[in-house]
C-alpha cells in the first residue's frame, strides 16, 4: 500500500490542481513500480507560509521581497 505525502504552501492551490497532483502521483506509482491504484494513498498537506522556511527565512518574508 503506497503512501505519498505532498507538502505545499497554502498559497491558493485549487481543488482541480490538487486533483491533478493526486492523479499524477498515483499514475507515477502505477507506471514506475506497478502499484495498484486502488491501494495507493495520496495526502496533500497545506502549510502556512509562516511555518515554512527556506534558507533561514519564513516563506512569508521571502514572498514580500519578490
Amino acid at each position: 500500500m503506497p503512501y505519498v505525502n505532498i507538502k505545499i504552501t497554502n498559497e491558493g492551490v485549487t481543488k482541480a490542481q490538487k486533483q491533478e497532483l493526486i492523479a499524477g502521483a498515483t499514475k507515477l506509482l502505477v507506471d514506475v513500480l506497478g502499484k495498484n491504484p486502488a491501494t495507493t494513498i495520496v495526502i496533500i498537506d497545506e502549510v502556512g507560509t509562516d511555518n515554512w522556511g527556506i534558507a533561514g527565512e519564513q516563506v512569508t518574508e521571502l514572498r514580500k521581497k519578490q
